[in-house]
């Protein structure tokens, strides 16, 4: 309002200006001129000013969107900003990671510098950038790291990153125990071999024309090269088992049937050595989805593995027995020895790959170190598992927990043998 009046008093002054001199005419238009744009200039660049809209401030915490997206995914993700603050995380994260707080700096909770610098240089340049980290504690974990820039409004610069992991734990794993057993089997391999090429070289050498040193190495060779065959056998074995471990049974076996044919195979070696084999059936036969000759093959060698490793206590028996577990009927198929028993330390890694509880006494009695792995990947194709019970001093128990079959049972009175005692 106060602009309108100066206004209009300025052009009434000058044109009675103008119209009583009117040589000062074009001054007058000047001097109105320079007056107008000294009142309005100013007012017209504020209302410029008012009409803009204000510049976006940058966001301090993600949108519903983005938080939905990082929510439904299954393995643990952060969204951090360019300060490397959390600000965002799913309930994958914290079941792996435990509770972070948001607002925390990723390095409270990760120390790891591969991690932090390729979160750095994720934001330094916007690209995709990976890390890889390993944590000790609680347990030991391997992780692949993703960093991802998530696109801001209008090609701005990304305000958060997308840290994602990826859980190579399994992976890892499978890997150390193909070096470990890579590493293994040439060890088992490289013994004989040498001990074969120091004999051959002797035989060669000094002792070309000795037959006394002619009758002493030979039989020693001939025993390292079955120890080498029978490795290669079990490596052969363990191979094919792997291979077929993930496909389906489709085939039935009758447990009974299965014990009492590996109870006449075993019997020659048993009574030369002086153990009983006592056979306990049940009434009626014992029928699981399975392949018989992979069962005979599990249960052969469990009772081979009793004979070597427990015969001081003169006998050893087998079962099958109906049982129930979380209330499922189940099917127990046993081999129980009255030897000296397994220290506790080494019975869960009893099935792994070469591992023996005295190497010096398994090779003496020619194990490989590869039956009870074969025996537990046969299992596993079964759908079963392998229990093991050992007490120092009483013995140890091997059973073969068995899912029920649909099958129908029968009483069928050959299909079961009590007792079966190969001392008789």
């Amino acid at each position: 309002m106060r602009r309108k009046r100066v206004t209009i008093v300025a052009a009434a002054s000058l044109t009675a200006l103008a119209l009583a001199w009117p040589v000062a005419t074009p001054g007058s238009v000047l001097v109105f001129m320079v007056l107008m744009l000294t009142v309005h200039w100013p007012s017209r660049q504020k209302r410029l000013r008012l009409a803009e809209p204000p510049a976006p401030a940058d966001p301090v915490w993600p949108g519903r969107g983005m938080k939905a997206a990082v929510e439904a995914l299954q393995e643990p993700a952060l969204i951090v900003d360019r300060d490397m603050l959390i600000r965002y995380r799913n309930p994958s994260s914290a079941i792996a990671f435990g509770n972070m707080a948001l607002g925390d700096a990723v390095s409270l909770r990760f120390r790891s510098p591969e991690l932090l610098s390729a979160i750095e240089a994720a934001m330094a340049d916007a690209m995709v950038h990976s890390a890889t980290l390993e944590e000790k504690r609680p347990v030991e974990r391997h992780w692949g790291v993703e960093i991802l820039p998530i696109p801001a409004f209008q090609g701005e610069k990304p305000h958060f990153f997308l840290v994602l992991f990826h859980d190579r734990t399994a992976e890892r794993r499978v890997e150390r125990m193909r070096t470990d057993f890579v590493a293994n089997a040439s060890h088992e391999l490289r013994t004989p071999l040498a001990s074969l090429t120091g004999f051959i070289e002797t035989l060669q050498g000094p002792a070309r024309d000795d037959p006394k040193a002619r009758e002493q190495f030979l039989p020693i060779m001939r025993e390292q090269a079955m120890r080498m065959s029978r490795l290669i056998d079990d490596l052969l074995s363990l191979s094919r088992v792997e291979m077929k471990r993930h496909v389906p049974v489709n085939t039935k076996a009758d447990l009974v049937t299965v014990m009492n044919k590996v109870a006449s195979q075993i019997e020659p070696v048993a009574k030369e050595i002086g153990v009983a084999l006592i056979f306990e059936g049940p009434e009626t036969s014992a029928i699981v989805e399975g392949d018989e000759d992979e069962l005979i093959q599990v249960f052969s060698n469990l009772v081979e593995n009793a004979c070597k490793y427990g015969p001081e206590g003169g006998r050893i028996e087998l079962s099958v027995k109906r049982a129930s577990e979380r209330g499922e009927a189940v099917i127990d198929a046993s081999v129980r020895d009255f030897g000296p028993g397994i220290p506790a330390e080494h019975v869960p890694r009893l099935t792994e790959r070469f591992y023996r509880i005295d190497v010096g006494n398994s090779r003496s009695k020619r194990g490989t170190g590869l039956g009870l792995s074969i025996v537990r990947n046969i299992l596993l194709r079964h759908k079963s598992r392998l229990i093991v019970e050992s007490t120092l001093g009483q013995g140890s128990v091997f059973t073969a927990r068995f899912p029920v079959s649909g099958g129908q049972e029968t009483n069928s009175a050959e299909s079961r043998k009590l007792p079966f005692d190969s001392m008789a």
